[in-house]
C-alpha cells in the first residue's frame, strides 16, 4: 500500500525555506485561481502567483505561507515550490501585516535601484555623446 503523505520542500534562490514531511494537503494560487494536491493527485507543473499556500500535515494546524511568484512541481509524493520571497512562521492575521511592511520595504528598495540606473544610463549616454564628439 502507497503512503498517503506526501513531503513539500519550499525554496528560495538563496536557501530552503521550508521542509515538511507527512503533508496531507496543499492549496496553491495560480493565475486561474487555487487548486488542491492530494497525495494521490497526478504528476503537474504549474505556475504560481503572489499569494497563500496553505498546507496541512498529519494530525496538525492548517500552515500559511505568503509567497510570492514561482514554480509548483510534483512528481510521485513530493511537491517542490521554488518562488522569489516567502514569509511564515505566523498567525494568519500577522501574516497580512508581515507581507504588506515585506513589500513596502521592496518598495523602497526598488525605488534606490531605480535612481542608481537612470544615473549609470545617463552618464552612459553622456560619455557616449563626448565619445562621438571627440571622433568627428
Amino acid at each position: 500500500m502507497q503512503p498517503a503523505h506526501m513531503n513539500l520542500k519550499i525554496l528560495l534562490p538563496y536557501k530552503v525555506f521550508a521542509e515538511q514531511k507527512n503533508v496531507v494537503r496543499i492549496v496553491a494560487v495560480t493565475h486561474q485561481g487555487s487548486f488542491g494536491i492530494l497525495p494521490h493527485r497526478l504528476d503537474c507543473v504549474a505556475s504560481l502567483t503572489a499569494g497563500l499556500l496553505v498546507f496541512e500535515c498529519d494530525g496538525a494546524d492548517e500552515v500559511y505561507v505568503a509567497i510570492d511568484e514561482g514554480v509548483l512541481v510534483k512528481t510521485g509524493f513530493d511537491v517542490l515550490i521554488s518562488v522569489r520571497n516567502a514569509i511564515g512562521g505566523l498567525a494568519l492575521s500577522e501574516l497580512h501585516q508581515a507581507v504588506e511592511q515585506e513589500f513596502m520595504h521592496l518598495d523602497e528598495q526598488e525605488q534606490q535601484l531605480r535612481s542608481v540606473l537612470i544615473k549609470m544610463e545617463s552618464n552612459f549616454m553622456r560619455r557616449l555623446t563626448e565619445f562621438h564628439h571627440d571622433r568627428v
